[in-house]
């Protein structure tokens, strides 16, 4: 009767063995994982509502609701340039409860001419792309030019006596320009406005020569004729302007940036978070529903791993940080 009092604690004790090892190499519990998510997740915009930021984490948040089981709800928090929504986000648990719809805004010109109170890159996971659309060089009606050779031709006989507007100092919209002016070399005067709006009224009007819009907010004003599309940026035409040459069409590298929005959270959420969240995204940037929703508003859906996302935002700061070196632009706050 010895062996089998014997054998049987030593059973025991390997099994104890075992199971101890298992939570030693496993960061997170596995029970943790099967539970995410058991409470409401929250998605900050960090813009007013409205406009393009705000109705793609609307889309998203709509969709996740339904594919996860648990209330995905939309904050608004604008101010800063981001920058508020961005620290936010920063400062929030790792657990995938609080994300953010980040885009070209606070993770690609702001860190090339702010001076920020968070690192864009090791400061967030990032979790996955969502949609982008080109910028588009247009000009209004009232211009003569109609093609962009014309207008190049224009700017330099003017020798920066034109005018362009954007939606302010160090975005998107002006750094392009910028960039433009630097590749091909002509002189124009920046107006910076509050806003995409009020940039592109004075441009309808002709108090304003030009302007590089997204797409989304500049195409509603394109298909009524009172904007002139002469060039887009991206790698390829875009198929609701066909007959708009891309910037790299016409012998211009450099311009296949967009105007992006993604998915991202504070630094350090689990892998297994991390995985799951970037795979539900990517089905729905998969639902043909969606992609037309999209389409709609000029964004094509871009799915990426965590790991390119991150890269792809790493590769757009640093182009923006180029041009803003270059023209020595840097917004002091």
């Amino acid at each position: 009767m010895t062996c089998p009092l014997l054998v049987i604690p030593t059973m025991k004790r390997r099994v104890f063995l075992l199971s101890a090892s298992s939570w030693a190499v496993s960061p997170t519990p596995v029970f943790a994982q099967q539970a995410f998510p058991s409470k409401p997740i929250r998605i900050i915009a960090p813009v007013q509502p409205g406009g393009g930021v705000d109705m793609v984490a609307r889309t998203i948040a709509e969709r996740l609701t339904v594919s996860i089981g648990q209330s995905v709800l939309v904050e608004n928090q604008g101010g800063g340039g981001g920058s508020v929504a961005s620290m936010t986000t920063k400062r929030a648990a790792p657990d995938g409860y609080t994300l953010m719809l980040s885009y070209v805004g606070t993770h690609g010109t702001n860190p090339a001419v702010r001076k920020l109170a968070y690192d864009p890159i090791a400061d967030f996971s990032h979790i996955a792309m969502i949609a982008g659309t080109p910028n588009v060089l247009v000009v209004p009606s009232s211009l003569a030019p109609s093609s962009f050779k014309e207008f190049i031709d224009l700017a330099k006989r003017n020798g920066g006596k034109m005018t362009y507007g954007s939606s302010g100092i160090g975005t998107l919209t002006h750094l392009l320009m910028e960039q433009l002016r630097m590749s091909v070399g002509f002189e124009m005067e920046h107006v910076g406005y509050r806003g995409i709006g009020p940039a592109i009224t004075d441009t309808i009007g002709g108090t304003t020569q030009a302007m590089f819009p997204g797409l989304a907010a500049g195409l509603p004003h394109i298909r009524s004729g009172r904007l002139k599309p002469l060039a887009v940026t991206g790698l390829k035409r875009h198929p609701v302007l066909p007959q708009t040459p891309t910037l790299e069409e016409l012998g211009l590298k450099g311009f296949d940036g967009v105007q992006w929005y993604g998915l991202s959270a504070p630094a350090g959420l689990p892998t297994p978070i991390l995985a799951r969240l970037n795979k539900e995204v990517n089905a729905i940037l998969a639902n043909e529903e969606v992609r037309n929703k999209l389409t709609i508003e000029a964004l094509t859906v871009m799915p990426m791993s965590p790991v390119e996302f991150s890269s792809f935002i790493k590769a757009d700061i640093a182009k923006w940080v180029r041009v803003a070196k270059e023209r020595k632009i840097v917004i002091e706050e």
